[in-house]
């Protein structure tokens, strides 16, 4: 394989021909480090290198998959003895070889979260002791950080210390291990058994690790033992984009690196083959005010059509919605643009619902990742199902789902019996549920009797009410209320009303999309069958993508490593980023909250649209908003404010909005 035929800058070359000794490579946004990486690879195999003796380490399934596909492109082999793998996946492999060592019996389980809570519960059970689900994953939270050294033993924690030892006994007795003890438990291995950290060392002389900046402290500990013999270890990372340190990230490894290794070669790759001039010359004016970084400045040599950021105050997240919506669908039309070049970043999830009833309300077919989308929510699956059945009883999925949601008394056994009863006479669970009710010799219990003729008289008495013109949303609200589904959510979270009432406001938000949907004189006669099939387009769970693919609606923390040619911030405003939550908890978290906005500009590859709304829905208040103080670190040369395309017919109107913008 000729490795001269790929085109390199001369810094991605010398960290391609850099084979030997610790290399640190600080690799800012958009720079090309994946090519380098795997061209680095590459050119490993090229000069001898055993393919068996390489070992790059990195965070995701979907980035290991993809390294290994460069590489096999680059190399034209089929390369069997390659590893590249995440984290969790390499602590796997050496668990399964040495399970004895480590008191486990063959085909141990791995626990996901849900078995966790599962097991701590019975752990819990066991003692005697009894907790609801939101504080089980709270514990759940607190051992994992004490089991990978994030937060020690104190006097405020350690009357759970009985739990904790006897949550790992079980785990022991189920021969079963979390997440954490995927990291942990192969470095207590190596640790106590010499013989098999330098087997280790011996079959991995060559290391590289991927987003080098999202390691915890523990997994740095794992690199550190593994690569401390040969030192033939390269790191790829830019600190500029650690932002997870919630979930352990240490970008502090990267200054701990170069304690350990004072002989590394350092390189920096700043030429970025991603954005515009102006879309870096922002990013690097943001970053500029942290104080803890690697000095480095992305630019770039691509000759785009230089714009500027344009920035737009909403008066509300319905307004910013719409705005977003309709220059998404502006943009396709007039530069023939496909849906998924477009990319809407915002720092939490909450915001997601006025953007998507936009998107929809727009026909805008979108993908929501990074989070749970407004209308997969569990409150609002529930009332879709609802309405689903209504629509058309003989639905058994949407009706399985309420049968019992609220409780009515149906149980797992006569639930059963029901389905058993319809697959016998090949029919749907609601036809088998009103043959049986209204049959004179059906052996229903009282009970069950009861708790059917309660769903099928709601069905029916609906059924009729919805097909009154013009009341769909007031007839929603009459169903939620007769369906009691404010009792039903304050028992549900009987320990936490705060989730019970954001659960129901957001059934609120959900009726008066509807609301607005029916009310649009653009909706010829509104019905609920119209309505449904209208949000069809965002709850259904394909996956397949027409030509066009969708919009792509995600978190900040989603969309790292992604890039889009036109991004929107939406929120972007004062405790929203910087997150005031963030900024309480400690102060310090500025840097990381400015080190998310640097991903989220630097998410763009051509335009960067900007939203800040003047006021924002909280629960059911519209609060007073005012745009993020990180927008001001932006030079004011990079910014145009942006007036929202609507009519306005009074001349004092457009004055006061003209008079709010900061750049004239």
């Amino acid at each position: 394989m000729d490795l001269s035929e790929i085109r390199l800058n001369p810094e991605q070359k010398l960290a391609v021909d850099t084979l030997n000794g610790p290399l640190l490579i600080i690799a800012g946004a958009g720079s090309g480090k994946t090519g380098v990486i795997t061209s680095r690879i590459a050119n490993m195999l090229n000069h001898g290198i055993p393919q068996s003796q390489i070992l790059a380490m990195t965070f995701t399934n979907k980035a290991a998959k993809e390294m290994e596909a460069r590489v096999k492109s680059l190399t034209g082999k089929k390369l069997t003895n390659l590893t590249i793998s995440t984290f969790h996946a390499f602590g796997v492999k050496i668990l399964r070889e040495h399970y004895v060592d480590m008191g486990f019996r063959p085909n141990f389980s791995i626990y996901d979260t849900g078995d966790k809570i599962s097991c701590l519960k019975e752990a819990a059970r066991e003692l005697k002791l009894k907790y609801e689900n939101p504080e089980l994953m709270e514990l759940a939270n607190m051992f994992a950080a004490i089991k990978t050294e994030r937060q020690p033993w104190d006097n405020t924690i350690d009357q759970h210390k009985p739990l904790y030892k006897e949550y790992e006994e079980h785990m022991r007795i189920y021969n079963a291990v979390d997440f954490d003890d995927l990291i942990v438990l192969p470095i207590h291995l190596m640790e106590e058994h010499s013989d098999i950290l330098e087997k280790y060392q011996n079959r991995f002389r060559y290391i590289m690790v991927d987003e080098f900046q999202d390691t915890s402290s523990i997994q740095y500990r794992f690199l550190h033992l593994m690569a401390e013999k040969y030192r033939n270890i390269c790191c790829v990372g830019d600190d500029d984009q650690s932002i997870y340190s919630w979930r352990g990230a240490n970008y502090g490894n990267i200054l701990q690196f170069e304690k350990d290794y004072p002989e590394l070669i350092e390189i920096k790759l700043e030429r970025n083959y991603r954005s515009t001039g102006t879309i870096l010359k922002a990013a690097n004016a943001v970053i500029a005010n942290n104080t803890n970084r690697k000095l480095k400045e992305l630019w770039t040599e691509m000759s785009h059509n230089e714009m500027t950021i344009k920035h737009t105050l909403p008066d509300d997240d319905k307004d910013e919605g719409d705005f977003i919506a309709s220059t998404i669908a502006s943009l396709r039309m007039k530069e023939h643009m496909k849906y998924d070049q477009f990319g809407i970043l915002i720092r939490t999830n909450s915001l997601s619902k006025a953007i998507e009833d936009a998107l929809l309300s727009s026909n805008i077919p979108y993908t929501m990742s990074g989070g749970t989308s407004f209308f997969q929510r569990a409150e609002i699956r529930d009332i879709i199902s609802y309405l689903r059945v209504i629509n058309n009883p003989d639905d058994d999925v949407n009706l399985l789902r309420i049968i019992n949601t609220p409780r009515r008394g149906i149980g797992k056994r006569a639930l059963e019996t029901l389905i058993d009863e319809s697959q016998r006479h090949s029919q749907s669970l609601y036809s088998t549920m009103t043959s049986l009710l209204f049959s004179a010799d059906s052996e229903l219990s009282t009970k069950l009797r009861n708790g059917i003729a309660e769903i099928v008289d709601l069905v029916e008495d609906f059924k009729d009410r919805f097909k009154e013109a013009g009341a769909l949303a007031a007839t929603g609200v009459e169903l939620v209320e007769e369906i009691n589904y404010w009792e039903y959510l304050l028992q549900e979270h009987a320990s936490n009303d705060k989730v019970a009432k954001w659960k129901n406001d957001n059934i609120i938000m959900f009726m008066d999309f509807m609301s607005r949907w029916e009310k649009n004189p653009d909706n010829l006669e509104p019905s609920l069958q119209k309505w449904l099939n209208r949000i069809t387009l965002v709850t259904r769970d394909d996956t397949d993508d027409n030509e066009a693919g969708k919009v792509n609606l995600m978190t900040i923390h989603a969309s790292k490593g992604l890039e889009f040619d036109v991004v929107f911030l939406a929120g972007v405003e004062k405790d929203i980023i910087p997150h005031e939550r963030a900024i309480a908890e400690d102060p310090a978290n500025v840097e990381e909250e400015r080190r998310l906005f640097y991903v989220a500009i630097t998410r763009a590859r051509k335009k960067l649209y900007i939203t800040s709304c003047l006021k924002r829905r909280q629960m059911r208040e519209m609060i007073d908003s005012s745009p993020s103080p990180f927008l001001d670190e932006i030079p004011l040369e990079l910014m145009e404010a942006m007036e929202i395309e609507e009519e306005v017919e009074d001349p004092k109107e457009a004055e006061q909005y003209f008079a709010r913008l900061p750049w004239k």
